[in-house]
């Protein structure tokens, strides 16, 4: 079935290149960030891209690793390859086309009689070679999916579930009436061999990742967007409702599992926790991935089973990100009887946005990738690599765990018993989202946090740290940028752990009697409020007073096009001019617009993704003297008038949309003229 929206979705990402063939001079400009921590991490995990034939095109979706080191990738132009020689130290690879045609499929796995499940946008496919000669003959219907147009109506799976069933994930619509148009959108479902579909939970977004572990916990990651304030990772059990009300249009239906309505939620800002509170049924994220921090686009999910073959993370998660083209690594913990945990930076430095991870032989994690539609940090429209452990272990943070007064800090090397006792190392801020029905959420209720007491283990493998005042259902930022290898002398390669605290574990305290109690708060490291002040100078909605009354030389007004694109990539001024410049953003995700210093753009962009938890209070823009003019973040179908003066000199001003990913895709320039 020819699949109509990726096919506009394609045109869009053809006029962006065609608009960068234009000025070529522009896009040398823009190269990949993080050059020096990537050259770190490589030391570790390396990297190694698979050759692609110039007359394929690998928009990898799913990856299915095959006995005898082969592998069959989806993508989502409809055909699945069969690769051989992807493992070779120097890869060589075989394609070969094993089946073409489907609709955009998203995943693959075997099935237990023979053959493989794949996961198409309207249905779950059984397909399979009977005849042997390498190419699927056999396509059989398991279960249909209702779909209504969207281009956002991605499914996602199959996954195996221990029952012998396979679950489905399903995306809501985007830019509609409703998010929710057919049956089942936004949901998690499960289907048995024999076609039924059985509704597991509701409430789902843009749930690209999802696992079972090995224990059956089901998780599933999401991307933030409406109702979702950062991206997120939630346990789901059978009827939770996880947050995107889109879903409940469908709880009347027989066979839910859930009995919310939309109307029982509110649109009130509220943290989600405290929204859970109130209101059963809804299930709160067992770990927040703060957003431009841990990724801007939450996709692939994998269990680490490999029992230290691929490192000394064994048992923990990996997570990848499409729009940052990274992955980032996820702890978890029950207390209590609910899940929680940390997330860690981990590896960067792809080139691609990567959507899905599928584990190999030999400890072998394989990136499936793709950026049409969204853009990414790496710059490479598809690809597949992998990644494979060097037998070097960093000095890492290996997992951060929740303590009854603060947190436990295990590290992978021993680490320098005066660096670690000393609470200048540390910085400890914890911070939530809001919970509504508009894109995103800024951090929210952000309080710095001092230490009570630290306690470091004798064999340096550890450390304890006692924090007053830290906040059931906040996330808790905790740096540890000061402390050293006890042998080596190295920093941490990644100095921070998110840890979602859903709830506080019994123990015996460390923190001196009344410490806890106390809200004795001395230091911050970060500094929202002077940067804001910073660089809200360049961002004039009315005439500068420096114009003496005098009206603008020109009038420009600019908009955005699908495929993370401004409608103007040219445009041209005089020097010196008056500009009143209106930014309309009709795309259906956030967008601003900064100008900058000539060649500028790309170390705006990079800057703006280095915010982190300030980012949004910032309108990701960061203090910077590259940054001419500005407008704020602005939503979907919303626009701001600025006014700015060109500069004197004449020459090529780049402007670049900051929210974190999109410089690398939405960018143009303003010629200055004498």
């Amino acid at each position: 079935m020819k699949n109509i929206f990726s096919i506009s979705l394609l045109s869009s990402a053809i006029l962006a290149a065609s608009a960068w063939a234009q000025n070529p001079s522009a896009e040398e400009r823009f190269a990949k960030p993080s050059d020096e921590l990537v050259k770190l991490e490589s030391q570790y995990w390396e990297r190694t891209p698979i050759p692609i034939p110039d007359d394929i095109i690998l928009e990898s979706s799913g990856i299915l690793a095959l006995p005898n080191q082969e592998l069959l990738v989806t993508t989502r132009r409809g055909e699945i390859w069969h690769i051989a020689g992807a493992y070779d130290k120097v890869p060589n690879p075989k394609f070969t086309l094993f089946a073409s045609g489907l609709h955009e499929p998203l995943g693959i796995i075997a099935a237990p009689q023979g053959g493989f499940y794949v996961a198409q946008r309207p249905e779950v496919t059984h397909i399979e070679d009977t005849d042997g000669d390498g190419r699927a003959d056999s396509f059989k219907t398991i279960a249909e999916i209702p779909i209504s147009g969207s281009y956002h109506e991605y499914a996602f799976g199959p996954i195996m579930a221990p029952n012998g069933n396979m679950r489905v994930t399903l995306n809501v619509a985007f830019g509609a009436a409703t998010q929710s148009p057919v049956p089942w959108r936004g949901w998690m479902i499960e289907i048995t061999p024999d076609g039924q579909v059985i509704p597991i939970a509701a409430g789902l977004r843009s749930p690209a990742g999802f696992t079972v572990s090995k224990d059956g916990v089901w998780l599933s990651a999401e991307n933030q967007g409406e109702w979702v304030g950062s991206g997120r990772v939630t346990q789901i059990d059978e009827g939770d409702f996880i947050g995107h009300i889109a879903s409940l249009a469908w709880t009347r239906e027989p066979g839910s599992t859930v009995t919310l309505r939309p109307g029982d939620i509110p649109d009130s800002g509220e943290p989600m926790h405290e929204v859970a509170k109130r209101i059963p049924g809804i299930k709160s994220p067992a770990v927040w991935l703060p957003h431009t921090i841990q990724g801007i686009s939450t996709a692939g999910l994998v269990e680490d089973l490999t029992g230290g073959d691929f490192g000394p993370f064994a048992g923990q998660y990996y997570i990848s990100d499409q729009g940052q083209s990274k992955i980032i690594r996820m702890s978890m913990e029950q207390v209590k009887g609910v899940w929680q945990g940390a997330s860690y930076a981990f590896r960067e430095g792809f080139e691609c946005g990567i959507i899905r991870l599928t584990w190999g032989e030999n400890a072998t994690l394989w990136a499936g990738e793709t950026n049409r539609g969204w853009g990414s940090v790496g710059p490479k429209r598809e690809g597949l690599e992998r990644l494979t452990w060097t037998g070097k272990t960093p000095f890492e943070i290996k997992e951060a765990t929740a303590q009854v007064d603060g947190f436990l800090l295990t590290f992978t090397q021993p680490v320098d018993q005066e660096s670690a006792a000393d609470p200048a190392n540390y910085g400890i801020t914890s911070f939530t989202y809001k919970y509504h029905k508009t894109y995103g959420s800024p951090p929210i209720n952000v309080k710095p946090h001092t230490i009570a007491k630290i306690e470091v283990a004798d064999d340096g493998l550890s450390v304890r740290i006692a924090v007053p005042g830290f906040r059931q259902g906040y996330v808790h930022e905790i740096k540890a940028s000061g402390l050293i290898d006890a042998k080596s002398g190295e920093a941490l390669l990644h100095d921070t752990a998110y840890y979602t605290l859903n709830e506080i574990p019994y123990g015996e305290r460390i923190a001196p009697p009344g410490w806890m109690e106390a809200e004795t708060i001395t230091r911050h490291h970060h500094v929202p409020a002077v940067a804001v002040t910073a660089a809200s100078v360049k961002n004039q909605t009315a005439p500068p007073a420096a114009w003496n009354g005098k009206e603008p030389d020109q009038h420009i007004s600019i908009g955005t096009k699908p495929g993370l694109q401004f409608d103007q990539t040219l445009i041209e001024v005089k020097a010196g001019s008056r500009i009143q410049f209106t930014f309309n953003n009709v795309d259906d995700m956030m967008h601003n617009f900064v100008l900058t210093q000539p060649g500028k753009g790309m170390d705006v962009g990079n800057a703006a993704m280095q915010l982190g938890v300030a980012g949004e209070g910032m309108n990701f823009v960061p203090k910077s003297d590259d940054v001419i003019a500005h407008t704020k973040i602005l939503h979907p179908e919303s626009s701001e008038t600025i006014y700015f003066t060109v500069p004197d000199k004449p020459g090529d001003y780049d402007y670049v949309c900051t929210f974190p990913g999109h410089a690398f895709l939405m960018k143009g320039i303003l010629r200055v003229t004498k």
